[in-house]
């Protein structure tokens, strides 16, 4: 075991030192041009920054006549056309379909909560209308046949 933890630290080790090689390579190759590019900037940053005090103003008038002359033009916005204001209003010989709709009746529920009942009362009420009905014409056929009898 002790054998094996040493070659795992020795291997982390030399990695480590194989990283540590790349890490100042790269350095060495990028180091020169970055510095002589960066310092060749800061001179001209400075001495411009130095001569040429500028200052732009956007939503300030300055009062002084030499900071006016710094003061940025409003930007300018591109044409907009605004698609709802191209469409043209509907006509108003076109009726809205859903104007016409007619709501439905306020007991509309009630009445299909109910319609089963309604229409077992219809059954019998026709079956009772029948046999009243029936009830009539017997008692006219009796009246009939007694009327026949005593003439």
């Amino acid at each position: 075991m002790a054998t094996e933890e040493e070659s795992i630290e020795q291997a982390a080790a030399l990695r480590r030192e194989r990283l540590r090689a790349l890490k100042e390579a790269q350095e060495l190759l990028n180091a020169p041009d970055e510095d002589s590019s960066q310092a060749a900037e800061d001179e001209t940053d400075e001495t411009n920054e130095e001569n040429n005090p500028s200052m732009k103003f956007r939503n300030y008038v300055p009062h002084d006549k030499q900071l006016q002359e710094g003061k940025v033009a409003p930007p300018v916005l591109p044409k907009f056309e605004d698609p709802v204001a191209a469409v043209p209003p509907p006509s108003e010989d076109q009726e809205d379909p859903f104007v016409n709709i007619a709501p439905k009746k306020p007991n509309w529920d009630l009445r299909r909560d109910v319609q089963k009942k309604l229409d077992k009362l219809e059954r019998r009420t026709q079956k009772a209308i029948y046999k009243l009905m029936e009830q009539q014409e017997q008692e006219k056929q009796l009246d009939e046949g007694g009327n026949a009898i005593e003439d």
